[in-house]
């Protein structure tokens, strides 16, 4: 009696169960092929573009060799050589001007080097653009807008301005080394070496040593062997570049 009513219970639980949908319908479309059709019409909607219909699109996949009319092999030397032919002729009757037939009897127009420079020193290019009375003219016509400068003079410095190391060379006249001027002290070697390391160039050490008094007076040891020249400023520059 009991297994009976355990039977009856569950048959009613049953029929009150709401009935599983089939899987192929989706849950709900009315299959999911409908579901993909209809997204795809809606996104091409979106984007601005309608979708060809299904019967206007074929299935059969494209070659890159089909042609038209199916006739001649598109690979064939012939065949390409026709259509290369045809597309000049089409080229040429839409600009006016057919394809460029050169030949020893027409060559090509000069064409300037890859340094962009004319070909005013080739005889042939030149006697072919223009007569020798044409140079000429044009020789006559460029050297007509010359214009000579003629030099001005140096003006003279204002004033004195202190020692100037170029005047000072040109009036000394004796080599580097040889004493001129009486030199007395101690420690004579290190007092030049530190004294000259603190100067950027000979030529600002030989400047400063004008402006203290030298080459008679030297305080700082920048001229210990009395030649005149501080901290081994070379004045033979400044001579040759007068003398040459």
């Amino acid at each position: 009696m009991r297994f009976t009513l355990g039977i009856i219970a569950i048959a009613g639980l049953s029929a009150c169960s709401p009935a599983i949908p089939d899987s192929g319908a989706g849950v709900g479309f009315e299959d999911y092929s409908e579901y993909q059709r209809k997204k795809a019409e809606r996104e091409a909607a979106l984007a601005g573009s309608a979708l060809p219909p299904a019967d206007a699109v074929s299935s059969e996949p494209l070659s890159a060799t089909d042609r038209a009319d199916n006739s001649g092999n598109p690979n064939d030397p012939e065949t390409i050589a026709a259509e290369a032919r045809a597309a000049l002729d089409a080229a040429g009757s839409t600009s006016g001007d057919g394809p460029l037939q050169a030949s020893p009897s027409n060559p090509p127009p000069a064409i300037l080097n890859s340094a962009g420079i004319s070909e005013e020193n080739d005889f042939d290019v030149v006697g072919a653009e223009r007569s020798i009375e044409e140079d000429a003219a044009r020789i006559a016509s460029n050297r007509a807008q010359y214009q000579v400068i003629q030099p001005e003079a140096i003006g003279s410095r204002p004033g004195s301005t202190g020692p100037n190391i170029v005047a000072y060379a040109l009036q000394s006249e004796h080599p580097m080394g040889t004493q001129v001027y009486r030199r007395a002290g101690l420690n004579k070697a290190s007092k030049f070496e530190r004294n000259c390391a603190q100067y950027p160039s000979p030529d600002q050490a030989q400047l400063d040593f004008l402006k203290r008094g030298g080459p008679e007076r030297d305080r700082l040891g920048l001229d210990p062997d009395g030649d005149g020249y501080a901290c081994g400023w070379d004045p033979r520059p400044f001579r040759r570049a007068v003398s040459g």
